[in-house]
């Protein structure tokens, strides 16, 4: 008996544990189905009130037309006809079942459906309670069977007064037929109830003008002998309540037309403006079944892992005595093999940390030679231009002897005011020589890793004063569309490389041109400067624009294929981009950069 004592112990225990996951779990599901069939309640009660309101706003706005109230006034047919065809025409545009007109006896004079076989025309609504609190009260609403169309719907309607007093009463009928077939689609059964427990608009049609109160004999046949919902039997349609495990009232549907069943978990919202209230009933089953056997069947696990635990620890404590040795032996054994596993782990750490040292080297040395590449470009780009530029500087050098020679003469005649004019020509020269070598100084050098602002024009003057002499040379053409001077984020020396780059393949490109030309132009576009530069030459065929960003990709006969491939680098580490987008004439290049602020 005392080795069974713990087993009944850890029966009674998964027990009371299945019971306490039940109930947990049944007020969490209830509470998340409660939560969300509020939001479907609220949503379906919008779609409700948006077609109560759209109906209602009609009778106001007819209660002003003046056609209206001078058919009503007269009574003359031609105005009754006319009235037939525009209650005709607004009730087909505002999508309403029917609009008529009353005169002040309750007889229909025109109506929206004067050529239907159900015409409203001729029909007397004097007992219609939505007539009599019109005439009384100036505007009324009652839910009711039609008694021609046999179309349950709401009844909407204004009395219209005239000089004399009323001359009438306009009503519209508001029917619910889309709304109802719209809740249909969704899963959750939802009803409208009136004051006394009536069903009026349903998702269920069975549950049409079914009675969800108890109804006396007296007050059924009051409702019946009221023709306000006709001859139907108003038979009863129940929710009997039913206690949840967590306190929650449940429903269940019972009754004639109730194939549902249950149970329901019932939200309720009021309908504003009328005496409604709108239901929804929320299936509790397919929520709450997977959420209680998942919480049963975890509780049971635990309870059992739990037991399978505590008789564990029972093994070992009577095994502990003959363990304990083997346990020692165990430990050291384990320690032997942290302590050697740890000696693998660090050498593997060791191995790890020299592999990673070597690729920082590595890429230490890629960034290396990425920068002594550009620099030989560069390079090679200066040799190209080392012509044009000693041309330059010959031109200047002549002209400053001659005037060196006519300054002396003027000296010896003693016209000094001619002399130095002469001194000033050899000056300016001398500064133009001297910006020539600066920017062949500048370019040369190995460019600097420091950005700032570089103002485009600035960089395009210096690209086209180191290639001066070529474009003279070629008679080329050059056209520079560049509005101020807009800052980039760049680095001069670099963004001179490319420009020289790209300027000196179109002058290549042009070189059997008579008429060549060649054209740079800037356009400022979302904080950022786009220069576009193209020409007139052959330009490029698609084989080679597909690859021509690619190393090694070029039309030259003596080119390497580096050079683009060098400027769209230099590009992307100021954040910028290099494209050649294809155009009708020649070739076209396009750099884009930030704009510096």
């Amino acid at each position: 008996m005392r080795r069974a004592a713990p087993w009944l112990l850890g029966l009674l225990a998964l027990v009371l544990l299945d019971r306490a996951a039940d109930r947990l779990a049944t007020g969490f599901a209830l509470g998340e189905l409660e939560t969300a069939s509020r939001a479907a309640a609220v949503l379906r009660l919008a779609v409700l009130r948006s077609e109560m309101e759209k109906q209602r706003s009609l009778p106001v706005i007819l209660a002003q037309d003046p056609d209206l109230h001078r058919a009503l006034e007269t009574l003359a047919p031609e105005r009754l006809r006319a009235l037939d065809r525009k209650l005709q025409r607004l009730a087909e545009g505002t999508r309403t079942s029917v609009i008529y007109a009353l005169d002040q006896s309750g007889l229909t004079v025109a109506a929206s459906n004067w050529q239907e076989p159900t015409s409203f025309v001729g029909s007397d609504y004097a007992f219609r309670p939505y007539f009599r609190d019109a005439v009384a009260n100036g505007a009324a609403e009652h839910f009711a069977l039609g008694s021609v169309s046999n179309r349950p719907g709401l009844y909407i309607s204004r009395r219209l007064d005239g000089a004399a007093g009323p001359v009438g009463v306009i009503v519209i009928k508001a029917e619910f037929a889309e709304v109802e077939e719209a809740w249909a689609r969704l899963p959750e059964p939802v009803l409208t109830i009136d004051g006394r427990g009536i069903v009026t608009v349903t998702s269920v049609p069975e549950w049409h003008f079914r009675a969800t109160l108890p109804l006396t004999p007296p007050a059924r046949q009051a409702i019946r002998d009221s023709l306000q919902f006709g001859d139907t039997p108003l038979t009863d349609l129940m929710l009997d309540r039913e206690q949840a495990p967590d306190g929650r009232w449940l429903a269940r549907v019972r009754g004639a037309g109730a194939p549902l069943g249950g149970p329901f978990l019932p939200v309720t919202e009021v309908v504003p403006g009328i005496d409604w209230q709108l239901t929804l009933l929320a299936p509790v089953r397919p929520a709450l079944e997977p959420v209680r056997v998942a919480a049963r069947l975890g509780a049971l696990s635990f309870g059992a892992v739990a037991i399978a635990l505590l008789a564990w620890a029972t093994r070992r404590r009577r095994r502990a005595r003959q363990e304990r040795a083997r346990e020692q032996v165990l430990r050291l054994e384990l320690e032997a093999r942290v302590t050697a596993r740890t000696a693998e782990l660090r050498a593997a750490n060791e191995g790890l940390r020299a592999e990673a040292e070597e690729r920082q080297r590595a890429e230490a040395a890629v960034h290396r030679m990425r920068d002594e590449l550009g620099q030989a470009n560069r390079l090679a780009i200066l040799g190209q231009i080392t012509a044009s530029v000693a041309h330059e500087i010959n031109q200047p050098l002549a002209a400053i002897r001659t005037f060196a020679d006519n300054a002396a003469l003027f000296a010896e005649r003693g016209d000094i005011a001619s002399a130095r004019k002469g001194l000033g020509t050899i000056a300016s020269l001398t500064e133009r020589i001297g910006a020539i070598t600066g920017e062949l100084r500048g370019f040369a050098r190995k460019a600097t890793s420091g950005e700032a602002p570089v103002g485009l024009r600035t960089a395009i003057d210096g690209a086209l004063l180191l290639l001066g002499h070529r474009l003279r040379q070629q008679g080329i053409a050059v056209e520079v569309a560049v509005t101020g001077n807009p800052p980039v984020r760049a680095e001069r020396v670099r963004l001179e490389q490319v420009l020289v780059n790209l300027v000196g393949n179109a002058i290549e490109a042009l070189q059997d041109r008579a008429d060549g030309r060649i054209r740079l132009e800037a356009a400022e576009t979302g904080g950022r400067i786009r220069l576009t530069v193209s020409d007139n030459g052959p330009g490029l065929a698609e084989t080679v624009r597909a690859a021509l960003f690619m190393p090694f990709t070029t039309t030259k006969s003596a080119g390497l294929g580096l050079g683009l491939v060098i400027s769209r680098e230099i590009l992307a580490g100021f954040g910028g981009t290099l494209e050649a987008p294809p155009t009708g004439l020649g070739a076209c290049f396009v750099l884009e950069l930030e704009k510096a602020g």
